[in-house]
């Protein structure tokens, strides 16, 4: 009896270790899935003259209240099978005038200015 609720409590631990370690930058969600709502963004990541719609600026705000979450979603493998080029990606929190961005974030090898 003693064995199984041994057993018992250390399958409760790993059950709720994995659960907590299982969280990525995004939370639940997967910077892949992130990057899918970031569609309104796709010509904005791609030329640093274009304008940034509002659209992608309410979810690039989102986003970027993690800002691990941001850069994961910026340098993503659906981001740059997209065309997205994460130097300009990540101006887009600066373009979108947000006074509280994380600015000096490293993000990679990127610097979020």
């Amino acid at each position: 009896m003693v064995g199984s609720l041994k057993v018992f409590y250390i399958l409760v631990l790993l059950v709720i270790v994995g659960t907590v370690n299982g969280a990525g930058p995004c939370g639940k969600s997967s910077p892949d899935e992130e990057a899918m709502s970031l569609a309104p963004c796709a010509t904005a990541a791609q030329d640093i003259n274009a304008a940034v719609p509002s659209s992608c600026c309410a979810q690039v705000k989102r986003i970027g209240q993690n800002p691990s979450c941001l850069c994961a979603v910026m340098l993503s493998d659906t981001a740059k099978s997209s065309g997205v080029k994460a130097e300009i990606a990540l101006s887009i929190p600066k373009r979108c005038n947000f006074v509280n961005r994380p600015v000096g974030y490293k993000c990679g090898p990127y610097t979020l200015p």
